[in-house]
């Protein structure tokens, strides 16, 4: 009965080791669960989570011995006919399976749900927390905070605040060193973040050389480079050989670039070359060619680069070796470009797809960064050909046909045309126009974009001599030759506009804009045009547009204020006069212009500031010299004004009314015994000169000098003269024209000179009519002040002063009546 249960596994599927399973087994049958005494007490207690040593009847309590497999060659089967776990069949062990029961614990009680994921008991329990007093979480805290100042100092570096960026590298230091004592007193000192001290002490370095404290910084390099511990930080040498060359200590800079040379190893060849090439520079610096040569040398003959190969030509031309020239120039355009040819970029397929993929990588970072290299050897190819054109043959002529010939033999075609288009500069600049002309008339039998390029220049050259009418047909020949030249198009647009078409050079000028909307000479152009035309908006903006791209052009400043001068919007005048004298702060035209800004809206200090300004750097401008001179005898300083009209007469000797100012100003200032000496001086260049007569009688008769009947008898003399020929003019006027014409001249010729103010002194108070006599008024010695009525001085004296009466108002007596 025992054994009723119990299924042999067959021998003959004796590889089908899991058969059996679908089998229904009664062992299984839950139903008399709750009367099987072995089944209850496993479930109460831990007995059935070990493994089972004996197999149980169901619905018994008995058990039976089994025999373990170890050592023992019979085959043990389960209930089920299945070998048991562990036992050996033919030699194999059967693998080994799980002895738990799956959703059962050691406080399974009876009646309990089935919960294998163990649900029912709830949220796990909260973590527990750290304890932040602990030395370590204090010590990983400080490192943290460490490394954010690091990183704030690193990106204020990156935003251009250098101060701050220094501030946070140093608050880091403190930080950092505070960190090292706690590790050495917790921990052991191997346990020290070398990483983090070389990073604080290599951003601090560098935040000291940003800020251009080169001593501190060199104070730092030396206590990483001093510190065997930081295996890397011989390399920092090269910072302070940079340090030294920015200091222009050439010798210490060539000194440290070779220490951080030898502890580089060779494996890293760019740094290598890198440092060589400092060491070249360092050695130029200093006037040593030959050991600069021999650095460049080694580094074109290693790995050749463009600055490299620029520098060796430069070397050999210091020295004067044309041979060396030669052959370092013919390495120097042999060098790879490595980049991508326009070919590229341009489709060959009517694919949308494709021109969609070349469209958005015509104007790439990757493009823009491949035109930049281009561009750039491009300029050092140039720059090094006009540098040895010169000297490399007989002449310059000779040698920029060698030049031109090489690099035509060489990737860099296209730059053979700019040479010789140089060429003909370089005529210009030596004056030789018939060599330039024939220079670049060479080009008109060539490719079209060249011969546009040739026909622009001519067609300037042309311009630049006033012969118009060959630069307008070089002009018609550049656009003819190349449409699309905004170059040609600007040109054509300046003859059209030096003929007097301002409608039609705007169009040209227009068109050029829109081949190129980056063509400031186009864009400027119109903007004069739109002037000439009177369209004043357009023409704004026009130059506003300009100012946008050109910020500091003093031109455009200049035609924008100008247009808003014209405008009459002084208040915005003003403000772009203002931003250009930060351009040109000493053009004294542009200072006098302010001046006379100022002075229309009433502000007398500012024009007198810009009005001062303007004179002490043009002090020959005789408007500047007027307006000063009339602002401070209107504020009463004649003395000072003396100043500016005595420079008047010197610049203006012919003319009298300089001299006239200087002796008002002595006689308004009190210094009588002056003004009269210098009214004898004016008499005697300008005997026939009516207001210096009428002042030395006025003096004269002040003063109580025996004189004033001799200038009286003179001035009477000389205004009936003068009442003559007045008449003379008027009777003159009924005659012919001829007539009319030497009646003119001869009053002209007989007329005083500087008898008439300018409209500047006409302003000053007092003064509303010019200085000549009527043949209405009355012959006698009255007179008018240049200067206008003197300003009654305060009363100061003891004693009240008997008031003067008018000259006018005086009758001259029989002996200064004319005999």
């Amino acid at each position: 009965k025992m054994m009723q249960n119990v299924h042999l596994a067959p021998e003959a599927d004796e590889d089908d080791l899991y058969s059996g399973y679908n089998d229904y087994n009664p062992t299984f049958d839950t139903e008399d669960l709750e009367n099987d005494v072995a089944f209850q007490q496993a479930a109460r207690t831990s007995y059935g989570r070990r493994p089972p040593g004996t197999a149980r009847i169901p619905g018994t309590s008995a058990s039976r011995p089994l025999g373990t497999g170890f050592g023992s060659k019979a085959t043990l089967t389960s209930s089920m006919g299945r070998p048991m776990t562990g036992a050996m069949q033919d030699g194999v062990s059967r693998p080994m399976t799980a002895v738990h029961a799956a959703g059962y614990t050691k406080a399974a009680m009876r009646g309990s749900s089935f919960d294998p994921l163990g649900q029912a008991r709830g949220p796990a329990p909260p973590l527990e927390m750290k304890n932040s007093d602990s030395s370590e979480e204090k010590i990983r805290q400080l490192e943290k905070k460490v490394n954010e100042l690091v990183e704030e100092s690193c990106i204020a570096n990156s935003c251009g605040d250098l101060k701050l960026a220094l501030e946070k590298a140093k608050e880091a230091g403190r930080k950092e060193r505070v960190l090292v004592r706690q590790r050495e007193q917790t921990a052991a000192p191997e346990n020290i973040n070398l990483d983090l001290t070389y990073s604080v002490l290599f951003n601090l370095a560098s935040q000291y050389a940003a800020n251009e404290m080169y001593v501190e910084a060199l104070n730092t390099y030396q206590v990483i480079v001093k510190n065997k511990m930081f295996s890397n930080g011989g390399r920092l040498k090269v910072n302070m050989g940079n340090i030294y060359l920015k200091q222009r200590n050439y010798s210490k800079a060539i000194k440290f670039y070779r220490m951080a040379l030898d502890q580089i190893s060779s494996v890293h060849k760019e740094t290598r070359i890198k440092i060589m090439q400092n060491i070249g520079v360092a050695f130029i610096k200093t006037g040593q060619y030959v050991d600069a040569s021999s650095s460049f040398e080694h580094i074109m003959s290693i790995s050749p680069n463009l600055k490299a190969g620029f520098n060796l030509i430069l070397c050999y031309f210091a020295i004067g070796n044309a041979e060396l020239m030669k052959k370092a120039f013919q390495k120097l355009i042999a060098i790879p470009l490595e980049v991508d040819y326009d070919d590229k970029y341009v489709s060959t397929n009517d694919d949308p797809h494709t021109n969609l993929l070349i469209e958005a990588i015509k104007n790439d970072s990757l493009r823009q960064i491949e035109r930049e290299r281009k561009s750039m050897a491009e300029e050092y190819i140039m720059t090094a050909a006009k540098l040895i054109a010169p000297v490399i043959e007989t002449s310059f002529a000779v040698g920029y046909d060698w030049c031109v010939e090489v690099v035509k033999a060489s990737h860099y075609v296209e730059l053979a045309n700019d040479l010789e288009i140089n060429k003909a500069t370089t005529y210009l600049r030596q004056q030789d126009f018939n060599q330039a002309l024939e220079t670049l008339k060479m080009f008109e039998k060539k490719d079209s974009r060249v011969k546009s390029a040739a026909a622009t220049n001519l067609s300037f050259l042309y311009y630049l001599e006033n012969e118009l009418a060959q630069a307008t047909n070089y002009a018609d020949l550049a656009v003819n030759s190349d449409r699309y030249n905004p170059a040609a198009l600007t040109n054509k647009g300046n003859t059209v506009f030096a003929n007097g078409d301002y409608e039609k050079a705007a169009e040209f000028y227009k068109e050029a804009l829109r081949n190129d909307s980056s063509c400031t000479e186009a864009l400027y152009n119109l903007g004069v045009a739109y002037k000439k035309l009177n369209r004043i908006d357009e023409a704004l903006d026009c130059f506003l547009k300009l100012h946008a791209i050109l910020r500091n052009s003093a031109q455009v400043l200049h035609q924008i204020a100008n247009i808003y001068e014209v405008m009459e919007d002084p208040s915005q005048a003003i403000g772009w006069f203002l931003q250009l004298i930060s351009v040109v702060p000493s053009d004294p035209h542009l200072l006098s212009k302010l001046g006379r800004l100022y002075d229309n809206e009433g502000d007398k200090s500012q024009a007198f500031h810009y009005y001062y300004e303007s004179y002490r750097y043009l002090p020959s401008n005789i408007e500047v010299i007027e307006w000063l001179g009339a602002y401070y005898i209107d504020t009463q300083f004649c003395e000072k004004a003396i100043e500016y009209f005595e420079r008047a007469a010197l610049i203006l000797p012919t003319q009298v009314k300089w001299q006239l100012m200087v002796a008002g100003c002595y006689r308004r200032s009190g210094n009588y015994q002056k003004a009269l000496e210098k009214y004898k001086v004016i008499h005697r260049k300008f005997p026939e000169n009516v207001e210096c007569l009428r002042f030395l009688v006025r003096l004269c008769t002040d003063m109580g000098l025996k004189e004033v009947q001799e200038y009286g008898t003179k001035l009477k003399k000389v205004e009936k003269l003068q009442e003559l020929r007045e008449q003379r003019i008027k009777s003159g006027r009924d005659g012919s024209a001829r007539s009319r014409r030497e009646g003119s001249a001869a009053g002209d010729s007989g007329s005083t000179k500087g008898e008439r103010l300018s409209a500047k002194l006409k302003a000053l108070p007092g003064t509303n009519e010019p200085y000549e006599s009527s043949s209405n008024k009355e012959i006698g010695a009255s007179y008018v002040d240049p200067l206008g009525p003197q300003a009654e001085r305060p009363k100061t004296a003891a004693r009240k002063r008997i008031e003067e009466d008018d000259f006018a108002d005086e009758e001259l007596g029989e002996d200064l009546l004319p005999e």
